[in-house]
């Protein structure tokens, strides 16, 4: 009990104790680092897909609009079912 007593209270426990907190916490540091940004990649992705499909709309619409029904109907720029359009 006395050499336990001894160690916890010597300064080599305390500097092994100081490393290991401090390893973590540096590793806690990366990790936010890394998922802020991911996140901002993440937005960034976002942002640019948003903008081709919001593009793709638009082009098929005017074509659309040129050639009338004559260009194929493509479901997944058509409002579902019992959906209504909102404008914003």
């Amino acid at each position: 009990m006395a050499l336990l007593y001894d160690f916890l209270t010597s300064n080599e426990f305390r500097l092994q104790m100081e490393g290991i907190v401090e390893g973590f916490t540096i590793m806690q540091t990366d990790l936010i680092k890394e998922k802020n940004a991911m996140a901002r990649l993440w937005k960034q992705r976002e942002k640019q897909i948003d903008k081709v499909v919001q593009n793709s709309i638009g082009m098929h619409a005017s074509i659309r609009g040129i050639a009338g029904n004559a260009i194929q109907s493509i479901p997944a720029l058509e409002l579902e079912d019992g959906l209504e359009f909102i404008e914003e």
